[in-house]
């Protein structure tokens, strides 16, 4: 499957993201920290996977260079057919931005948009005519039960409202793959249980890939894989009997 043809396949496309031998060095304080350490993964497409670690464990690096955010020191990942480190830099913001529905701790929505101008942000910047983004943008939404909060800007929205309408806009482009930082660390138990439903259904319709960074281990229970990092590497990788939340 080429993976820059159209926009993301149906459930039954085939296809692994491999990740090998992976390591991410760099400076801080003088003294030279290794992020990640060699690590090697294979996760199928279509698979809702939690990774877990302690501060500084390396798992929210993992997480930026599976989404091309950062470049690796050595190893490689490859997302179907595509080696991501022998994209240039253009074509790896273009793979993020059609491909990679990103949702992060802190929301990160424009506070002078309002919420369907935010989740129509990445198709607007992709070219997209104004009138489609608006009506994506608006179903986008609606899928998460917001449809009618579509003209409040974020200041007027809950946390829990606020990361939501950050999955609309992680949903919008229709990817292939989900990833989401901590997506509840910012939220209260109510509003992270509903998060946690709203991603989990999610990938349930949509098969999209979900690799998801939590410290939580009621978090990483919605999952059907847990990978657990520690100091940049693999300690541990098991499979998951989902029974956290509710169903549906």
């Amino acid at each position: 499957m080429n993976l820059f043809d159209g926009r993301r396949g149906g459930a039954g496309d085939q296809g692994t993201i491999s990740i090998r031998s992976l390591e991410k060095r760099h400076g801080r304080d003088g003294r030279l920290v290794r992020a990640l350490a060699g690590i090697t993964l294979e996760i199928p497409f279509g698979q809702f996977v939690a990774i877990m670690g302690p501060s500084g464990s390396g798992k929210s690096t993992l997480l930026h260079l599976l989404g091309g955010l950062d470049r690796p020191t050595s190893g490689e990942i490859v997302i179907g057919d595509r080696n991501v480190g022998e994209m240039s830099d253009d074509e790896i913001t273009t793979f993020r931005r059609r491909k990679i529905g990103f949702v992060f701790q802190f929301f990160n929505l424009l506070p002078t948009l309002t919420a369907v101008e935010n989740v129509g942000l990445p198709l607007l910047i992709d070219g997209m005519p104004s009138p489609v983004v608006q009506k994506r943008a608006a179903a986008a939404l609606a899928q998460v039960g917001l449809g009618h909060r579509g003209h409040h800007r974020p200041e007027e929205l809950s946390g829990g409202e606020m990361q939501r309408v950050a999955i609309a806009r992680a949903l919008v482009i229709d990817p292939i793959i989900i990833l989401a930082d901590e997506p509840t660390g910012n939220l209260d138990s109510t509003m992270g249980e509903e998060v946690l439903d709203l991603l989990r259904n999610t990938h349930r319709e949509r098969r999209a890939t979900l690799v998801m960074v939590t410290h939580e281990a009621r978090a990483a229970g919605y999952a059907e894989r847990k990978i657990t990092v520690h100091d940049g590497q693999v300690v541990h990788d098991t499979a998951v009997a989902v029974t956290a939340g509710r169903t549906g």
